[in-house]
C-alpha cells in the first residue's frame, strides 16, 4: 500500500464512508466520489464544473481520493445539481451516503504554518499570497520567500488545513502542513511496520484508545499523525498505548516539526547540488567542444566526420544540450508555466526564454544548414552554460538562506532530546525513574534534572538546591540559585546539584517554543519597504521582455540600415543572429530575485541575532519603525528603577504605637499586588516578627509570616494611581497619596506635609496612612535605581532620541529620580490609562515614539506606542501589546533595540540600492550599450552567471549581519548621530 493510509475513527459504530457536514451561516457541505480523473487535467475540470454551478461557495478536488468537497448554498442549489456537473464534465458522480450532524461551536481560528515549496522570487510570493486571501475563511496570510513558509489564519469551521494545501498545490506549488496552533495533534515516527498487517494491527491499537479522533500513516516516511483529545489522554499515553498493545513490536518516538522543516531544507539543497553537478558535468564537454578541441587536431577531426546530414560534434552538442535543456532544466520550464497559468511572471520565466531562444535557434540553424548547405553558427553551449549557472546560484543561494534561519535551528537545539520522569506510587512516594522522549513531557510531571544537564521543561522546583545558567534563553550571564519554589526555564543550563522540578508549561506554551515562535513571526512578516520590491517584481519580468525585444530589433534594423559593419557579425553569421545574441543577453542578466530577497533575509538575521543578544522583534514592520524612533518613555517602577521598593522610613504623628500601626497598614495592603504595597507588608511583617519585644523567639512558618497576624479586612478598594481603602476592625484605613486624601476630604496637616515633602526630593515616595479620617502616620519608599540608567540615557541622548520619564509618582520623587538618570522631561502623576494619552501628544506631530515598560500595568501605553518593549519578560514573553519583548531586565537592551534596528536598515537600503543599480547598469551592458564604443560584449552564459551571482551577493550582505556585536556601556557614549 502507497502513499497514505486514512484511518478515521469516528463517534460510535459509524461507517467510515460517513463524512461530517457543517453548516455555517447556511451553507452546506457535501462530499461527492468521483470516477474517471486520471490526471491533474482531470481535477481541474471538475473543479472548473462545480465552479461555474450558481450557488457553489466553494469546490476542492482530490485526485488522489477520487473525492470533491463541495460548500453550496441550498437555496440556490441542490445535491443532485452538483453530482449532474459533475457527470456533465464526463466523470461518474456519487454522493457520499447522508452524513452525521455533529454540533459545533465556533473556537475562533487557527494558525498554521505551512511549507511552500517551488516559490522563486517575489512574484511567486505575490501570487500565493493572493491565492490563499482568496480562500474563504482565510483570515490573513503571510508568505515568506526566504523560509519558504506560509503563515495562514483560518476559521477551520470552513476551511480546513488540506483545502489550503489543495489550494497552493492547484497554483502548481508543493505545500504540506508544518504545525497547527492546535493542541491535539502529535506526528510519531513509527519503527516496526513491515506489511500491510502491520497497519491493520496499528489500526486495531488505535481504534481501542479512548480520545483518539483521527489519525494516518504515511508508508513513504514512517511517520504517524494522530489527532486525540487531550482533556482524555497524553500524548505519552498515546505512545505507551500502542507499543504495550503491540508487545513491543512497534516503536514510537514523536517528530520535532522544526527538525522536518529542516531536515527539509537540507533536502532541497542536496536536490539542488544536484542537479547544478549533473549540468555542469554534462556543459563541460560543451565547453570543451566549442572552445578546446579546434586546438587538438585529433579530436578536432573526429567532431567534423559527417555523419549523416551533421557533423558528429553537432549530434554530441545536440543530444548533451537536449539533456540540460529538457531533464535537468525542466523545473525551470514547469515554474515558469506554473507562474503564466497563474497570470504572473517570474525569473523562471526568464530563464525559459532565454534557454530556449538559444537552443532552438540552434537547432533551427542545423536544420536550415542541412537544408540550404547554409551553415550559420550555433550556441548550444549557451543554454547548457547558462543552466548551469543559474543552478549554481539557486544553489549557493540555498545555502545562505539557510545560514539566515541558523537562529532558529540554535533555539530548538536549547531543548534536551530526553527527559528523566520520576514515577511515583498512589502516595506520592518516588519509586523510580524512567528517560522519556521531551516532546512527551505533561504538564505535572515530576521530572529529575542533573548536574551538567539541561531543564527539560518549564516548571518549578520542588526538591533540591543548584545554580542555572539562563543566559541562553534570558541572555543573563550570571548563574541564578534555584531552590524550593523557584521557577526554571526549559532549555537552561542546570549547573551544580540535583533538582526535582514540577511541569508546569510544556508544548507551546513553553518559554522556549514561544521564544522560536516569535521569531518565526517576526521572520515571516513583511517590512514596509518590502511593498516596494514586491511592486517593482510584479511589473520587473513583462518590462525585461520587452526591453529585450526592443534589443533585438533595435541592432536588427540598425544592422539592416546599414548603421554598424558587417566586420561585427560573428562568421557566418548574419544580423539577426548578432541581435538575438545581445537579446538573450538581456533576458538572462536580469534578476528580480535579488530585490526579492533585499529585505526578508535582512529581517530573518536581525530578528536572530535579536533573539541572541536576549531582544525579542516580532516583526519587520517593528523592526522598520524603530529606526526611526524620536521619543522613548520609561515607566519609572521596574523599568528605571530595580522595582524592588523597601521602606526606608515610617513616622507615627498620634500616640499609637510603631508595631501596632504597622500591623494595621499591612493589613490593609496585604490584598494588594502593587509593589509598593508588598513593599509595606514585608516591612512590617519583618518588624512584627523581628524587631517587636513581644514576638517569639523562634523563626515563624511561612504561613504564619503571611496571615494570622494580621487583621481581618472588609470592603477593599484598590484605586489606580491614588492608593487603597478599606475597613478594618470597622475602622476605615486609607493608605496612599495625596490626591487619594484630597478626594476624600481629609486635611494634611503641615508637620505631615513638610515630612512628606523631605522624603520627595530624596527620591522617596511617601504614602500616607489615614484611621477614621485622620492622618496618623507616614511610610517613606524608596526604589534603587538601575546601575546602567543613567549611562543608557546619556547614551539615548547621544543617539538623537529624547527620553522621557512617565510615573504615578509625585512631581517631588519624579523630578528627583529623572535629574538622578539625566532625563530632562518628566511627567508625573499619570493615572497608568492616562500614559497612553501622553504617548498620543507626543505622536500629534508624526513622531515616532517607543514606550519601555515592565508589562505589567503598562499595556495601555506599549499598545498605543509606534514601538512598544516589554522588559524584563523572560518568564512571561507572551506579551501582546509589545513590538519588543527585552528578556533581560537591563535598560542597555533598549539601545540595543534600536541600534539592531538601525543597522538593518541600513543593510537592508544597501541591498536595494546593489539590486537596483545592477540591474540598472547590467541590462544596458547586456543590451549591447558599450559594444560600438568599447567593444564590450557580454555572451549569454556570462549574463547567467552575473544573474545567478547578484541574487547570492545580497543574501551574503544580508549575512554580515550575524557579525552584530551589540553596543557596551564603554561604548555607547561614542555612540552619535550620522
Amino acid at each position: 500500500m502507497l502513499g497514505f493510509l486514512i484511518l478515521i475513527k469516528c463517534l460510535g459504530d459509524v461507517d467510515d464512508s460517513h463524512r461530517i457536514v457543517i453548516e455555517d451561516d447556511g451553507l452546506k457541505r457535501i462530499q461527492v466520489r468521483v470516477t474517471g480523473m486520471t490526471c491533474a487535467a482531470c481535477s481541474n475540470s471538475v473543479e472548473s464544473a462545480l465552479k461555474s454551478v450558481n450557488g457553489v461557495f466553494r469546490a476542492s478536488v482530490a485526485l488522489l481520493q477520487n473525492k470533491a468537497d463541495v460548500v453550496f448554498d441550498p437555496a440556490l442549489v441542490k445535491d443532485y445539481d452538483i453530482k449532474n456537473a459533475i457527470e456533465d464534465a464526463g466523470f461518474e458522480a456519487e454522493i457520499l451516503s447522508e452524513p452525521i450532524k455533529l454540533k459545533t461551536k465556533p473556537n475562533g481560528t487557527l494558525l498554521g504554518q505551512f511549507t511552500i515549496g517551488g516559490m522563486t522570487c517575489a512574484a511567486c510570493v505575490n501570487s500565493v499570497e493572493g491565492i490563499l486571501r482568496d480562500l474563504p475563511g482565510v483570515k490573513r496570510a503571510v508568505v515568506a520567500l526566504a523560509t519558504s513558509l506560509g503563515e495562514v489564519e483560518y476559521d477551520p469551521i470552513v476551511i480546513s488545513k488540506d483545502d489550503i494545501v489543495n489550494a497552493i498545490e492547484d497554483a502548481g506549488f508543493d505545500a504540506s502542513l508544518v504545525e497547527s496552533s492546535q493542541h491535539d495533534k502529535i506526528v510519531l515516527g513509527v519503527a516496526g511496520i513491515f506489511s500491510e498487517v502491520d497497519v491493520q494491527l496499528l489500526e486495531g491499537i488505535l481504534s481501542l484508545l479512548k480520545g483518539v479522533r483521527q489519525f494516518r500513516y504515511n508508508w513513504i516516511s514512517s511517520e504517524l499523525e494522530v489527532l486525540f483529545d487531550p482533556e482524555v489522554l497524553g500524548s505519552r499515553s498515546l505512545v505507551d498505548g500502542i507499543e504495550e498493545g503491540s508487545n513491543g513490536k512497534f516503536k514510537l518516538h514523536p517528530i520535532n516539526p522544526y527538525s522536518r522543516m529542516t531536515s527539509k531544507d537540507v533536502g532541497e539543497t542536496s536536490a539542488m547540488f544536484r542537479l547544478f553537478i549533473s549540468s555542469l558535468f554534462l556543459s563541460i564537454p560543451i565547453f570543451f567542444i566549442r572552445v578546446i578541441c579546434p586546438y587538438v587536431p585529433l579530436l578536432y577531426s573526429l567532431l567534423l566526420w559527417r555523419c549523416g546530414p551533421f557533423l558528429m560534434g553537432d549530434w554530441l552538442k545536440w543530444a548533451l544540450v537536449s539533456v540540460v535543456q529538457f531533464v535537468i532544466g525542466k523545473r525551470f520550464y514547469v515554474a515558469a508555466g506554473r507562474a503564466l497559468r497563474n497570470g504572473t511572471t517570474n525569473m523562471d520565466v526568464l530563464v525559459a526564454l532565454g534557454t530556449s531562444a538559444s537552443y532552438f535557434y540552434s537547432v533551427c540553424a542545423l536544420l536550415y544548414g542541412a537544408v540550404t548547405g547554409f551553415w550559420s553558427p550555433t550556441y548550444f553551449e549557451t543554454s547548457s552554460m547558462l543552466i548551469t549557472f543559474v543552478l549554481l546560484g539557486k544553489y549557493l543561494e540555498c545555502l545562505a538562506k539557510g545560514k539566515t534561519s541558523d537562529a532558529i535551528k540554535k533555539l530548538v537545539e536549547l531543548a534536551p532530546a530526553t527527559a528523566l520522569l520520576v514515577i511515583k506510587d498512589k502516595g506520592g512516594r518516588s519509586i523510580g525513574e524512567r528517560e522519556i522522549d521531551s516532546l512527551l513531557i505533561q504538564p505535572s510531571d515530576t521530572l529529575k534534572v542533573l548536574p551538567g544537564t539541561k531543564v527539560p521543561a518549564d516548571g518549578v522546583v520542588v526538591w533540591g538546591s543548584s545554580y542555572v545558567n539562563e543566559s541562553m534563553v534570558t541572555g543573563e550571564s550570571a548563574p541564578v540559585l534555584k531552590e524550593d519554589g523557584s521557577t526554571v526555564i526549559g532549555g537552561t543550563m542546570n549547573l551544580h546539584g540535583a533538582l526535582h522540578i514540577k511541569a508546569t508549561k510544556v508544548g507551546s506554551d513553553a518559554v522556549l517554543s514561544q521564544i522560536i515562535s516569535l521569531v518565526e513571526t517576526a521572520q515571516m512578516s513583511k517590512a514596509p519597504i518590502q511593498k516596494f520590491a514586491d511592486y517593482v517584481a510584479s511589473i520587473f519580468v513583462p518590462i525585461v521582455v520587452g526591453l529585450s525585444l526592443m534589443t533585438l530589433f533595435c541592432w536588427y534594423i540598425s544592422g539592416i540600415l546599414g548603421a554598424y559593419p558587417e566586420e561585427w557579425l560573428p562568421k557566418n553569421g548574419n544580423y539577426f543572429v548578432f541581435s538575438l545574441m545581445f537579446s538573450i543577453s538581456v533576458v538572462v542578466i536580469a534578476c528580480p530575485c535579488a530585490l526579492g530577497l533585499a529585505t526578508p533575509t535582512a529581517v530573518m538575521v536581525a530578528t536572530g541575532v535579536g533573539a541572541n543578544n536576549g531582544v525579542l522583534i516580532k516583526g519587520g514592520e517593528a523592526l522598520e519603525r524603530a529606526q526611526k524612533i524620536k521619543y522613548v518613555i520609561f515607566d519609572k517602577t521596574g523599568t528605571l528603577t530595580q522595582g524592588k521598593a523597601s521602606v526606608t522610613d515610617a513616622k507615627v504623628f498620634t500616640g499609637m504605637g510603631r508595631g501596632e500601626f504597622l500591623r494595621w497598614v499591612a493589613s490593609a495592603e496585604a490584598s494588594s499586588e502593587h509593589p509598593l504595597a508588598k513593599a509595606i507588608v514585608e516591612y512590617a511583617r519583618h518588624f512584627h516578627f523581628f524587631d517587636e519585644t513581644s514576638a517569639t523567639s523562634q523563626t515563624p512558618s511561612k504561613e504564619s509570616t503571611i496571615s494570622g497576624w494580621l487583621l481581618d479586612v472588609s470592603d477593599f478598594l484598590a484605586l489606580p494611581g491614588r492608593g487603597v481603602k478599606c475597613f478594618v476592625d470597622g475602622k476605615q484605613v486609607l493608605v496612599g497619596n495625596r490626591k487619594l486624601m484630597t478626594e476624600s476630604g481629609i486635611a494634611i496637616p503641615d508637620q505631615v506635609e513638610h515630612f512628606v515633602v523631605e522624603l520627595e526630593e530624596s527620591a522617596k515616595t511617601g504614602v500616607l496612612v489615614a484611621f477614621d479620617e485622620n492622618i496618623i502616620g507616614v511610610l517613606g519608599i524608596a526604589d534603587p535605581l538601575k546601575r546602567e540608567a543613567a549611562v543608557v540615557i546619556e547614551g539615548l541622548l547621544k543617539m538623537g532620541v529624547k527620553p522621557v520619564m512617565v510615573t504615578g509618582d509625585n512631581w517631588r520623587t519624579a523630578r528627583a529620580v529623572a535629574k538622578e538618570v539625566g532625563i530632562q522631561d518628566v511627567r508625573a502623576e499619570v493615572m497608568p490609562a492616562g500614559k497612553a494619552d501622553v504617548i498620543h501628544s507626543f505622536q500629534k506631530d508624526g513622531s515616532i515614539v517607543s514606550m519601555v515598560g515592565d508589562g505589567i500595568n503598562d499595556s495601555p501605553a506599549l499598545a498605543a506606542a509606534d514601538i512598544g518593549m516589554a522588559i524584563g519578560a523572560g518568564t512571561d514573553i507572551a506579551i501582546e501589546a509589545a513590538d519588543y519583548v527585552l528578556m533581560r531586565n537591563n535598560l542597555e537592551d533598549v539601545i540595543t533595540a534600536i541600534d539592531l534596528s538601525r543597522k538593518t536598515f541600513s543593510r537592508i537600503r544597501l541591498n536595494y540600492i546593489f539590486a537596483m543599480a545592477y540591474n540598472v547598469i547590467a541590462i544596458p551592458i547586456a543590451g549591447g550599450a558599450l559594444y560600438p564604443s568599447l567593444g564590450i560584449m557580454l555572451p549569454p552564459w556570462v549574463a547567467g552567471a552575473c544573474m545567478a551571482l547578484s541574487s547570492v551577493s545580497v543574501v551574503c550582505s544580508s549575512l554580515l549581519l550575524r557579525r552584530y556585536r551589540k553596543p557596551r556601556l564603554t561604548t555607547i557614549l561614542e555612540i552619535t548621530v550620522e
